[in-house]
């Protein structure tokens, strides 16, 4: 019973996660307007706002104007239910897994607005890392939490100037090679930033979930399942494609959240 209203409870609050999603790329309220067809600007009714079953039986159509409505909408409430649901079977239903639930649902929304926009909303990721810091079964685990918060949110920062630097070197070495004395007096190379200050929150929120040991191992996972899909744009599109990181990073620490215990032994294992 308590894994049914677990997933229950996470699916309807996924719900209000398309809210979010949809609205604050567009600096929208989320909190004032009711929900309305983004085609014909219609109102919805109650039943049209039933999570997952609306969706369904509409067959995914406006019943008004019988536009397409985004798959995302079933997804993300389907995912939401997913976290609240295998979050709870672990842990139990507490205050703290509440918090870290409601941290992984504002994963959720960044991951889909970087999909959507490539885009990392500030006020997201700050809730994203104040949630996880408060979800601790103690006063020692909060300070805990935010000490490893600024521990990677300082690492990610340094590994982005280094990154920076590097590629942005590496492009004006090059661009001295082509200088002309039509463009001698100028630079001809742009600056690069190898990371953005998103990702840097986000990594500030994995470390207060996870602790030292497995936040890098979730970031080395993160890596592992992004390689994959750069390289199909790779080969596909050619150089020069960018691929949102922030779902890699969200997935490998919600995967290393619930094995921390397989993953934490597999570790010690191997060293």
């Amino acid at each position: 019973m308590e894994l049914t209203i677990s997933f229950i409870f996470g699916v309807l609050f996924g719900s209000f996660l398309n809210v979010i999603i949809l609205r604050i790329p567009k600096d929208e309220s989320i909190i004032f307007g009711g929900s309305h067809c983004t085609t014909c600007g219609n109102n919805l009714k109650p039943w049209h706002n039933i999570p997952i079953f609306s969706w369904l039986f509409l067959r995914g159509k406006c019943s008004f104007c019988s536009a397409k409505i985004s798959v995302q909408y079933p997804i993300v409430e389907l995912i939401s239910g997913l976290i609240f649901l295998l979050l709870v079977n672990k842990f139990g239903f507490s205050t703290p897994v509440v918090f870290i639930a409601l941290s992984f649902f504002m994963l959720l929304s960044l991951s889909m607005i970087d999909l959507k926009y490539k885009m990392v909303p500030d006020s997201l990721n700050l809730l994203a890392m104040f949630f996880a810091i408060i979800g601790a079964w103690s006063l020692h685990g909060v300070f805990t939490n935010f000490q490893n918060a600024l521990l990677f949110a300082g690492g990610f920062t340094l590994l982005r100037f280094a990154l920076s630097y590097h590629l942005t070197s590496s492009a004006h070495r090059y661009a001295k090679k082509t200088i002309t004395p039509w463009t001698k007096n100028y630079h001809t190379y742009p600056f690069i930033e190898a990371m953005g200050e998103g990702d840097i929150m986000v990594g500030a929120t994995m470390g207060a979930l996870l602790g030292i040991k497995l936040t890098l191992a979730a970031i080395f996972l993160s890596a592992i399942l992004a390689l994959p899909i750069m390289i199909f744009l790779v080969n596909r599109y050619g150089q020069g494609q960018t691929v949102p990181f922030v779902p890699f990073l969200v997935l490998s620490t919600f995967l290393v959240y619930i094995f921390d215990s397989s993953v934490l032994t597999y570790i010690e294992a191997l060293y």
